[in-house]
């Protein structure tokens, strides 16, 4: 699910500008010349129709890398003055995702389209086909009456000459419950009431129009002056995605500024441990199946979407919760920053208190760009308690069943089933199974991954599916087996 292309090539070098820009000796004004360093004139224009089309694109993704939402950008407001603003700020907003409008193309609705390759043949196949009426013939070609029609496109697999197509909206499209549309000025609009942070809109908008707000400037403050200490908190999909060690990554974000650095790895071991009691407590009182819970962007489905499956969700915490309570432990005046694969741990974060602030894997590696931090060049540093083969895989499909598995001392009690990412269809099966309070197939642990391919498909991932499993894989063979941490 991690972003492709251009649009996130775009994304990194604002980034790594805006960090350069605080490292320098005048943040505002650096800030304030972004568009212009990235665009200088006379520069052949790439994407957009000219250059200053481009600048105005490239000051609506910094705004957004300062942390503030396009939407309520006033034109005449220089950059400098947002950068000043991300200065001065003292809260962050529980709004995570912003649209650029600039950006948005501003796409067809989406719709099932009679294209001109239509034959008007005798069969008229596309008609019998339609259960509501929706499609006729107009002068001996078919004709779709948008008001009647389901878009269930049994005429697109109908038509012999596929000459019925469906139009999408790619970020509508994507999103699996409907949270983004057009808005009375024909651009994207985000319903945050809706909105489970999934960041599938943000991967799927070619134009990259869908944006992340970011905290790094609010990190990078205390990074340079806090009287308490920084403790990063590296999600368990890291080790996927940065070249070198996982020991080398700690040193490198020690080296970034930070304090400590704590694997949440390990509080997946204790996740996972916690869960497997559970589950067996729940199964012997005659539950028919109980779900994980350490999915962000499924515990916000569940609250906002799904409620009906509450029943059967592990009341266990997830693996960040209980590493920030480690780490509040251990530096009870600290202030904790997660670094994360995805866009929906930042609503968690907002939800816990034991966890300050959030940043992604992409801001992290603008951060090591900016800093001129190489990673395989610099020593390890090891953890003071180490994570367990399982709790470091974690982060992969899979990786959360074969942990509970794995705490129990029968293993055949667990029928695992997993749902690989979050879409219209995933949801219809988990509300199959919570009405009727059983899954299919004699399943009795369901695993739910809002990421295609689990936290190394998340949306702020840097690394390739392949490349991430086989790093964390090497990482999980060399750590010893959660039975024996």
């Amino acid at each position: 699910m991690n972003n492709a292309g251009q649009a996130i090539h775009l994304k990194k070098e604002i980034l790594i500008r805006i960090i350069k820009a605080f490292l320098s000796d005048n943040f505002e004004e650096q800030t304030r010349l972004i568009p212009y360093a990235m665009r200088p004139k006379g520069m052949e224009v790439p994407y957009r129709c000219c250059i200053y089309k481009e600048r105005a694109i490239i000051k609506d993704r910094t705004i957004a890398g300062l942390g503030f939402p396009i939407e309520e950008d006033d034109e005449t407001v220089s950059l400098a003055t947002y950068a000043k603003k991300a200065l001065e700020r003292t809260e962050i907003s529980d709004k995570n995702l912003t649209v650029l409008q600039a950006a948005c193309k501003g796409c067809a609705t989406n719709r099932i389209h009679v294209t001109d390759l239509c034959q008007g043949c005798v069969a008229r196949p596309c008609v019998s086909s339609c259960r509501f009426g929706a499609i006729s013939i107009v002068n001996g070609k078919s004709v779709i009456d948008d008001s009647k029609c389901k878009k269930c496109q049994m005429c697109v697999s109908a038509c012999p000459y596929k000459a019925i197509v469906k139009i999408t909206v790619p970020c509508e499209d994507s999103c699996p419950v409907n949270a983004i549309k057009k808005d009375e000025t024909g651009f994207a609009s985000i319903d945050y009431d809706k909105c489970i942070n999934c960041g599938r809109c943000t991967s799927a908008c070619p134009f990259g129009a869908v944006h992340e707000r970011s905290q790094i400037v609010d990190i990078l403050k205390l990074l340079k002056k806090s009287d308490k200490k920084v403790i990063a908190m590296m999600a368990p999909s890291i080790a996927g995605q940065f070249p070198g060690t996982i020991y080398q990554l700690k040193t490198a974000i020690m080296q970034a500024g930070f304090d400590d650095v704590y694997e949440v790895a390990s509080g997946a071991d204790i996740t996972a441990n916690t869960e497997a009691k559970e589950f067996m407590k729940r199964m012997d009182e005659g539950q028919k199946f109980m779900t994980t819970s350490c999915c962000a962007g499924y515990n916000q489905l569940i609250k906002k979407h799904l409620s009906e499956i509450k029943p059967f969700v592990s009341d266990t915490k997830t693996p960040l919760y209980y590493t920030a309570e480690l780490v509040k432990k251990e530096y009870p005046d600290s202030i904790t920053v997660f670094i994360s694969p995805c866009v929906a741990k930042r609503a968690e974060g907002y939800e816990n208190k034991n966890i300050d602030f959030v940043m992604n894997y992409q801001e992290l590696g603008a951060m090591f760009v900016a800093m001129k931090i190489e990673i395989t060049q610099l020593p390890e540093t090891k953890f003071a308690t180490e994570a367990s083969k399982q709790g470091r895989n974690f982060g992969c499909l899979g990786g959360v069943a074969e942990s509970v598995k794995a705490s129990l001392q029968n293993e055949n009690q667990v029928n695992p089933c997993i749902i690989n990412g979050l879409n219209k269809d995933s949801i219809r099966q988990l509300k199959k199974y919570a009405t009727n309070g059983e899954c299919d197939n004699g399943c009795n642990l369901v695993e739910v991954m809002c990421c295609e391919g689990g936290c190394i498909g998340g949306n702020a991932t840097i690394s390739n599916l392949k490349t991430a499993k086989k790093q964390i894989d090497t990482l999980a063979n060399s750590s010893e087996d959660i039975s024996k941490i």
